[in-house]
């Protein structure tokens, strides 16, 4: 699959540094994302945490369809932030994470409760990954040496994740610094938008690499992939400049407590504010009951979804849930108006 970048970036700009990179790191503009060890240790000496099942598993689900109509764009929720996308003759995966723990090599850290709903090898062809930032529950290296071995798809990601990805053994990598684009074939592009979040993999490389959401664009339509993200001003700004996407994966868990979480993750009230701020025809509920990350329970981001989705006068058809496994076609010339806004 061949693409360009547009315009061709390598690294963090020397003569002129965009406003969010200090010339060795990346930050927020105006917001303090990274709390210090007095925070930190407040967090894990309060211990309110929400038990969860040691394991969860994968309801069956009709299969994906095998053809989509012309004009369709086809979702699987995989697992966590993990989506196949299928839009524009594109096999399309965000976040690809397959491992069993959210952590180094794939064996420490938080362990799934819920396997992946589609194994590796039971994958179709991936042509293109959406990457968002390099947390272990975002960036699973396995998972994508694994890709780039069977499949080597292009995969869009901030600036700084190269080096990382190519240390990995992993190629076809094209960084972005946030509005910038990649341009693929039969008239596809990625955006690389903003996000308020952090980077880093360990004590040394905080903020080395731009986190960040995805915008795609396709014959088919557009799909929105937030990544991860604390709620503020980007979903509009967002829409003001690449428009009204057609499908947002929205981030709805890690929220709890709200003292601690608020800044980087969203709730599922701010989930629904932000569906209203980009104006999606429809919005879908990610990054959940997977891994154990914070202290609501798992089914807790659910529910909470409903109440603020129904307290927003927000239809359910707009704003839908899909189980892990499970598989829909969405046309988005036809099937839903755009969402109202806020206000």
């Amino acid at each position: 699959m061949d693409a360009r970048v547009v315009p061709a970036v390598a690294a963090a700009p020397a003569a002129e540094a965009p406003p969010h990179f200090d010339g060795r790191r990346f930050f927020q503009p105006g917001v303090r994302t990274l709390h210090g060890p007095t925070d930190v240790w407040r967090w894990l000496r309060e211990g309110d945490r929400r038990p969860w099942p040691a394991s969860v598993p994968i309801r069956h689900h009709a299969p994906r369809p095998e053809c989509l109509p012309a004009g369709a764009i086809g979702l699987t929720l995989i697992g966590h932030s993990t989506v196949l996308i299928r839009a524009g003759g594109l096999n399309c995966l965000t976040d690809p994470v397959f491992s069993p723990c959210a952590g180094p090599a794939g064996r420490l850290g938080p362990r799934r409760v819920r396997p992946p709903a589609i194994a590796l090898s039971e994958l179709p062809q991936i042509d293109l990954v959406l990457l968002s930032h390099d947390h272990y529950d975002h960036l699973d290296l396995p998972g994508l040496q694994w890709l780039g071995r069977h499949h080597r798809p292009a995969i869009v990601c901030g600036l700084g994740h190269r080096q990382l990805l190519g240390n990995a053994g992993i190629d076809k990598v094209f960084e972005l610094d946030w509005w910038q684009a990649w341009t693929g074939p039969a008239g596809t592009s990625v955006h690389f938008v903003p996000a308020q979040h952090w980077c880093g993999r360990g004590l040394h490389d905080r903020n080395l690499r731009l986190w960040g959401g995805l915008y795609l664009r396709t014959a088919a339509g557009s799909v929105y992939f937030a990544g991860d993200t604390g709620y503020a001003g980007h979903f509009a700004e967002i829409r003001r400049h690449l428009g009204a996407p057609d499908i947002a994966l929205l981030p709805i868990g890690a929220y709890a407590p709200r003292w601690f979480m608020s800044v980087n993750h969203m709730n599922p009230a701010e989930a629904v504010a932000a569906h209203r701020d980009l104006g999606a025809r429809l919005s879908i509920p990610v990054h959940y009951g997977t891994f154990r990350l914070s202290g609501e329970g798992i089914d807790e981001p659910l529910v909470e979804l409903d109440r603020a989705r129904s307290a927003a006068g927000a239809p359910p058809e707009q704003l839908r849930v899909l189980d892990f496994g499970e598989s829909m076609v969405f046309s988005p010339r036809a099937d839903l108006p755009a969402a109202a806004t806020a206000g």
